[in-house]
């Protein structure tokens, strides 16, 4: 986690020239009050943005807080279907749905109090209806869209394009279709200085490894993330599968289940039933970022087989580990890889399999492809340039900059 850094702790990675103009841009903001609302304090990748950003942003100087949007199971179970819908899944959208959503942004309106901020940020939809409650002249509303809606379901889309159009600006990864409020891109980003992501030595490795059961006697292929129907776990095994009649070797798939996934313990239940077929699978639902860490240090190859995705910051980790990723051509994942320099796009699983095989059998274009990985996460993928990227958003909409 991000807990007790400071902005300082970063000029070692990214040069004095970045923090010397962040800490610049952030004097303009000194007297403003911003505020974030999401659903979960831990799991998934909004949260762990948070968890670095925000108290980052107060060591700038920057008055930034955080508030968690809270919810019933049955709430929770509503804001799926949204998130599932938006990414072209179906959706039975009824009245009973409706209000319960709208009770709950009335419940948390009551209990936030936002009069005092300048800027209000509140991300993907579950808090997205608290605009209904904005009554503070001049307050800026920015919503923060964390997943891929290029294809949405039009009945979702159609119920919430009414909240989403009355907001002052909207942050993407990619750019949104039939929206009103102007956007700006906003790639997410890593931080290089947490626990996922900080240097770790073989001895740690090796522990944390065998405490997890994980043996190093055949090459390791591995997925990480929440185990969800749009990240294809069960497809990542069948990869597995199809690059295992050509060489043996191991996968690992590791996830967490968020808190406001009420889809993620059945999900990790179909994975975990579907490996225990096969003696080289390994499924675990563990959140523990060291862990997550050793793995993508020490997997061969990392894929990210999603079906739709927003950002999926797992590349962007694997990758400034030096670990090259097979990915498809989902939501922001082509941003992160560039065919055939730092890993591969694939269509298939039959060409995910065969691009496991060929990194598997040629360690030397491995390591190269890992170093030009971590150069071009270095270039775009770290905390302090989605930082300047919010920071100037915020100038913009505060100051008229």
């Amino acid at each position: 986690m991000g807990v007790g850094k400071h902005i300082e702790d970063y000029r070692e990675v990214v040069g004095d020239e970045i923090i010397d103009r962040l800490e610049e841009k952030a004097e303009k903001l000194e007297d403003k009050h911003i505020v974030n609302v999401n659903s979960t304090s831990n799991g998934g990748g909004v949260a762990g943005l948070l968890l670095s950003i925000v108290p980052l942003m107060n060591d700038l100087g920057i008055d930034v807080g955080w508030r968690i949007h809270k919810g019933s199971e049955d709430f929770f179970h509503v804001t799926k279907s949204f998130h599932n819908a938006l990414q072209g899944g179906e959706i039975n959208l009824t009245d009973i749905k409706k209000k319960l959503y709208r009770q709950w942004g009335e419940f948390n309106s009551k209990i936030d109090h936002f009069e005092k901020h300048d800027l209000v940020v509140i991300h993907d939809p579950q808090p997205l209806i608290r605009i209904n409650t904005r009554d503070v002249n001049n307050q800026k509303w920015v919503w923060r869209c964390h997943i891929d809606m290029e294809n949405p379901n039009p009945v979702a889309f159609n119920y919430l394009k009414q909240f989403i159009d009355k907001y002052d600006h909207v942050v993407t990864t990619q750019k949104i279709k039939d929206i009103e409020p102007p956007q700006k891109e906003v790639p997410p980003s890593i931080d290089p200085l947490n626990t996922i992501n900080k240097p770790l030595d073989q001895k740690t490795i090796s522990k944390y490894l065998h405490k997890a059961g994980i043996d190093r006697d055949k090459p390791i292929i591995a997925q990480i993330g929440r185990f969800d129907k749009w990240k294809d776990p069960l497809g990542v095994i069948d990869v597995w599968k199809e690059a295992n009649k050509e060489i043996d070797c191991k996968l690992i798939l590791l996830g967490n289940i968020a808190s406001d996934d009420p889809e993620g313990p059945e999900m990790f239940e179909k994975v975990k039933k579907k490996a225990e077929k096969y003696e080289d699978v390994t499924a675990i639902a563990e959140t523990n970022e060291v862990l997550v860490n050793a793995i993508q240090r020490e997997a061969d190859v990392i894929l990210q087989k999603s079906i739709k995705e927003g950002f999926a910051l797992t590349v962007s980790e694997a990758l400034w580990k030096e670990t090259p990723v097979i990915g498809t051509h989902a939501g922001g994942i082509p941003l992160q890889i560039n065919d055939g320099e730092n890993g591969y796009l694939v269509e298939s699983n039959q060409e995910a399999a065969e691009k496991v095989v060929e990194l598997i059998k040629n360690p030397g274009k491995r390591d190269k492809m890992g170093k030009k990985g971590k150069e071009i996460v270095r270039e775009n993928f770290l905390i302090t340039r989605q930082m300047e990227d919010w920071i100037d958003l915020y100038n913009e909409l505060l100051n008229g900059e």
